[in-house]
């Protein structure tokens, strides 16, 4: 393998595992998780402030790992694409969508099946692949196939769409948006050792 090709191909590993085990640990009932905006960062401890407004301050584990999210557009969903998501029942029994998350091939097979979710009431979470993409007026109809089962998924040209991209640290600044998975520890504090961070001011959607 070139050097130049090594060098390329670790970032993109680097996130793949981070990603994993972030979007796995979301995806589970429980994990514990937190939901808001970074308010300050002092040492090693993250100040959030949830979105339901409760003041939450996070001690960050040595060994945090920290993956970054970003926008897409619904037409980079393909069929064979490996993807999360979070989707609530319609009126008439549709799934429709209120996020998608598309993982980087590294990832494919992470947290596969479909579990309920806390994003939202009577919310489910489904990672899966896309087996057929039907084009409509308002988006799309996804029919995704996991070990077991399958859905079929409504995503309008609302429904936000998501990857995952490098990041460290150094993303953690006051302002961003991020999603952290939280352990509450015998003296009543919360450490996180997994966060996801949404880039250019962007609220992660899961």
């Amino acid at each position: 393998m070139s050097k130049h090709r090594s060098t390329l191909i670790r970032p993109l590993l680097a996130v793949a595992m981070v990603a994993a085990s972030t979007i796995y640990a979301i995806a589970q009932q429980p994990p514990t998780r937190v939901r808001g905006t970074i308010e300050g960062v002092a040492g090693d401890v993250l100040a959030v402030k949830s979105r339901g407004g409760e003041d939450v301050k996070l001690h960050m584990t040595g060994d945090i790992r920290v993956v970054g999210v970003t926008k897409i557009s619904l037409s980079d969903v393909k069929v064979g694409s490996f993807i999360g998501a979070t989707t609530v029942p319609g009126p008439d029994g549709s799934q429709n969508a209120v996020e998608v998350h598309v993982f980087p091939e590294a990832m494919r097979g992470t947290g596969e099946g479909s579990r309920p979710y806390d994003l939202r009431p009577n919310s489910t979470m489904t990672n899966a692949t896309v087996d057929q993409s039907v084009a409509g007026n308002d988006g799309h109809t996804l029919l995704i196939k996991y070990r077991g089962g399958e859905k079929k998924v409504l995503v309008s040209q609302e429904t936000p769409v998501v990857t995952f991209v490098p990041a460290d640290k150094s993303d953690l600044k006051p302002g961003a948006k991020v999603i952290a998975a939280i352990k509450q520890l015998p003296d009543g504090s919360f450490e996180t050792n997994r966060v996801s961070v949404g880039r250019d001011g962007l609220t992660p959607p899961m």
